[in-house]
Order: structure tokens, then C-alpha cells, then sequence
């Protein structure tokens, strides 16, 4: 396990991995810390990973990365087109592909679901990320969704009230095909950056949170 420096430098923040297991799974868990990190870490190089995008979703993907990362997206981008919803069954092949990401990329910080997730996609990810990614700082986002399984998470990214904002209108923007879902909405993205945001005191009010089940400590 390696200490995670945000200050940047030589030791600092300089590769990040975000794994998501659908197309908007990204957006919504960690957005906010994306287009944090692009301001305050231009250089950091991202490697942006969907394992569930076919057809129209992996154009939302497309366009969306693009918002987030602007014209770096060309090169971090990569899209796989396994089967939504039936991820335990395409087990080892997206192992495979966890072995391939994993050889051509070496982060400082990885950005997964939560291993707690009942969407079964999202636990295959995460547990994934784990068996692969040994010695790796790894933060878990979270995904609000009917089936209440939040948590209570332990790591909290304080985001200013403007980029909570940005983060939710790119949403919005990003996934047409999502907003016939109850769930996928303005008031539950802000809501819920906002309620974090109360969690850890964010001076801006709003947060986004995290499951960190390691960290290293150095002098």
C-alpha cells in the first residue's frame, strides 16, 4: 500500500485509474474529484474505464468523458461492451481485461465502485480492482440507487458549491437515456453532495465520499 500525496511533486499525484462499470458510474461517484483534479493537477495523466458501454451508451460515454477531461479524453478513454447486468457470468473475461489495464497502466490512485454495492456489476468491479491492484492507494465511490445501500463512508472530498453544480449539470447533459429514471436527477446528485458536505464540514457545503479500506502512513 502507497501513501497517497496530493501536494503533487515527484512523489505526488501523477496517474490516476477510474474504473466504472457502466457508463455514467464515473461521473456520478467522482466526478467532482475529476474536475478538482484537473484544475489543481493539470499534468496528472487519467486512464478512464467503462466496462458496459454498447450502442447509444457508448456514445454517452464518449461525449461525457470529453466534458470531464476535455481533450485528453481521446487517449483515456476506453470503452468494453460486456453484457450490463450479467457481469458475474463474464467473470474471467473481465479479468482478463483487469490483467490488461493493469499491464498497461501503473497508478498512483484508483477510483472504483464500493465493495459493499448491491448492483452485482458494481461488486465484480470493485472486487476485481482488489485482486488486481495490490499495492495500490484505492478509493471506493459511491452510486445512490434504490436499494439503500449508501453506507457509511470514511474519506470525504470537500468540492467547491460551483463545481458540485458543473458536475451535476454534465450529468444531466451527458446521459439522455438515463433521465427517464426517478433516480436521475439534479435534486439527487446535489442532495447527496450536499449531505456530505455536512458530514465533513466542507467550507463549500458540498463533498463527495469515499470507502478507503487501506492507507499507508509515511513520515
Amino acid at each position: 500500500m502507497t501513501l497517497v500525496r496530493l501536494e503533487g511533486g515527484r512523489s505526488g499525484l501523477r496517474r490516476v485509474l477510474c474504473l466504472g462499470a457502466h457508463s455514467d458510474d464515473i461521473e456520478i461517484g467522482c466526478g467532482g474529484l475529476v474536475l478538482e483534479l484537473r484544475r489543481n493537477r493539470p499534468a496528472a495523466r487519467i486512464h478512464w474505464v467503462v466496462f458496459s458501454a454498447g450502442g447509444i451508451r457508448a456514445n454517452e460515454a464518449r461525449q461525457s468523458a470529453r466534458r470531464f477531461l476535455g481533450v485528453r479524453s481521446r487517449e483515456a478513454l476506453r470503452l468494453f461492451s460486456f453484457r450490463d447486468g450479467f457481469f458475474p457470468a463474464e467473470f474471467a473475461d473481465i479479468k482478463e481485461t483487469f490483467e490488461q489495464i493493469a499491464r498497461d497502466f501503473q497508478p498512483d490512485l484508483i477510483l472504483t465502485h464500493t465493495r459493499d454495492d448491491r448492483h452485482q456489476d458494481h461488486r465484480v468491479v470493485s472486487d476485481l480492482t482488489w485482486n488486481t491492484f495490490r499495492r495500490h492507494p484505492v478509493l471506493e465511490y459511491e452510486i445512490p440507487k434504490w436499494d439503500g445501500d449508501l453506507g457509511r463512508p470514511n474519506c470525504y472530498l470537500p468540492i467547491a458549491a460551483s463545481v458540485a453544480r458543473r458536475k451535476t449539470r454534465l450529468l444531466m447533459q451527458g446521459f439522455a437515456s438515463q433521465r427517464n429514471k426517478d433516480w436521475f436527477s439534479p435534486e439527487t446528485f446535489l442532495g447527496l453532495m450536499r449531505l456530505r458536505g455536512v458530514e465533513c464540514r466542507a467550507p463549500g457545503g458540498y463533498a463527495e465520499a469515499f470507502h478507503l479500506r487501506k492507507v499507508a502512513i509515511g513520515w
